[in-house]
């Protein structure tokens, strides 16, 4: 009875409070959703998304839709690897990584959703049960902010009792972002976790100049000083530095992922459950990086990761973002007395979108 009897659609674009900038980005008005909906026969429904900063979301909800619907229908919903390769295979040869890498992600999200429910345990015990919380930080999607705005909306992640910070640098002269660092540095002060993220803005020598003019700052990571496909480039400014690098969020495949441990020298890895394959994609990277002695942290979708990260006993941190995805779903994200997040206690991932909060939004359905 685990068979899939229905899969369904559903594209939304959410506008953004106000428009968020980073270096290679540009400005984000709005974000998009796109939920997948599967049922199977016996009437047990699972909930899976991906999202985007933006722009894509309608190939997504098609690919999903036209390319991947009905290879699922009739299928067992149980046999969730099973299924990750024919997804894979199937759009393989016309979209590696990519696009259809999200796609796939909100298909496997609730075929797990799906399997937590029928065991009626919580995507955190399922994935690992290591732990019920993570450490997280907050993560601003600010360098348009003036200075004394990028300091006011530190002091707001503080206040929301948050231990660790990170802001995007990349200004067309580094040394303002040097000096947006040290007025960060001595607000939070020298026991909260501070990271800079550059959004792969950077050539190598200017990040290797950027990161030696920073180390005295204590930064525990420099997020994707450059292109994410120059694995060497990685490595050269990892070896310049005592500040360790991280990547993930632009690593679609499996196979970057293990390129990128082989050669770049990262000190962190940051794959989005939302683009790498789903939760079995985000769990293959994970043990990836156990073998190889590196911390797991993550990009994005802090209301599904904040499950998987607490199941890993090698967990770093995890990014709450500047997409409030969590505004719109059932279940509060919750930030606890020592600044770490609590997994939800409910059997499936925890995710489960509000319609009428995400109704208003809604683009395009099956």
């Amino acid at each position: 009875m685990s068979n899939i009897k229905s899969v369904k659609t559903e594209y939304y674009q959410i506008p953004l409070a106000e428009v968020l900038s980073d270096a290679k980005h540009g400005d984000h008005t709005h974000f998009e959703i796109v939920v997948c909906r599967i049922t199977c026969n016996d009437g047990i429904e699972g909930v899976g998304y991906t999202y985007t900063g933006g722009k894509g979301g309608r190939a997504i909800y098609s690919l999903v839709e036209d390319e991947i619907k009905p290879i699922l229908i009739g299928a067992d919903s149980a046999r969730i690897a099973k299924l990750w390769e024919d997804m894979t295979y199937h759009l393989h040869y016309v979209g590696r990584g990519g696009l259809v890498s999200f796609a796939i992600s909100a298909v496997d999200i609730a075929l797990w959703d799906i399997k937590c429910k029928r065991l009626n345990q919580p995507l955190w015990q399922v994935a690992g049960g290591a732990n019920n919380s993570t450490r997280c930080y907050a993560g601003g999607i600010d360098l348009n902010f003036s200075e004394e705005k990028l300091l006011a909306n530190i002091q707001g992640y503080l206040d929301r009792g948050f231990k660790g910070v990170k802001i995007k640098v990349g200004k067309e002269d580094y040394r303002e972002d040097v000096a947006r660092v040290a007025a960060v540095r001595k607000l939070i002060g020298n026991d909260t976790i501070f990271m800079v993220d550059a959004n792969y803005s950077l050539t190598v020598e200017t990040a290797i100049r950027f990161a030696r003019a920073i180390e005295k700052y204590d930064i525990t990571w420099f997020e994707e000083p450059t292109i994410p496909d120059d694995y060497q480039g990685y490595a050269r400014i990892a070896q310049s530095t005592s500040i360790a690098l991280a990547m993930g969020e632009n690593l679609h495949t499996v196979y970057e992922f293990n390129y990128a441990v082989q050669q770049a020298k990262l000190g962190f890895l940051q794959p989005d459950a939302s683009n790498i394959g789903g939760i079995t994609g985000w769990m293959k990277v994970a043990e990836l990086a156990y073998i190889n002695n590196l911390p797991i942290c993550t990009h994005g979708m802090h209301e599904l990761h904040v499950s998987l990260m607490s199941s890993q006993p090698h967990a770093g941190y995890m990014e709450v973002h500047s997409f409030p995805i969590d505004q719109y779903t059932k279940q509060p994200f919750v930030v606890d007395a020592n600044g770490r997040a609590v997994a939800p206690d409910v059997a499936g991932t925890g995710v489960e979108f509000d319609p009428a909060l995400v109704g208003p939004h809604l683009i395009k359905q099956s």
